[in-house]
């Protein structure tokens, strides 16, 4: 099963600054072939549902090898299976609309 995650992992109690933690994990989860995107909270990640949790799973374990005692993450799962649809695939809709001048309907 396809799934589209938001991943957001915080390493505490190693400092203010995590973001040589968080390079770790972006390492393994581009090394697992999946499609990510970084934001500036977080990773989109797009992949097979087994997949994309044992690469989350090899993120904490690097994180703790790496020295941090706990770790907080946080994470958006969607999966659907009427039709396929990519990260790509749903930022382009938005802006489509956006273009075209759709307003909601509420």
């Amino acid at each position: 099963m396809k799934v589209i995650v938001d991943l957001c992992v915080v390493p505490l109690g190693v400092g203010v600054s995590v973001s040589s933690y968080i390079a770790r994990c972006q390492k393994i989860l581009e090394e697992a072939g999946l499609n990510i995107n970084l934001h500036a909270y977080g990773t989109n990640i797009e992949g097979d549902y087994d997949q994309v949790f044992a690469a989350i799973k090899r993120c904490h374990e690097e994180i703790h090898a790496a020295g941090a005692p706990r770790i907080s993450t946080t994470i958006k799962l969607g999966s659907r299976i009427d039709r396929e649809q990519t990260m790509a695939d749903k930022i382009r809709s938005v802006e489509d609309k956006k273009r075209q001048g759709e307003a909601p309907v509420w």
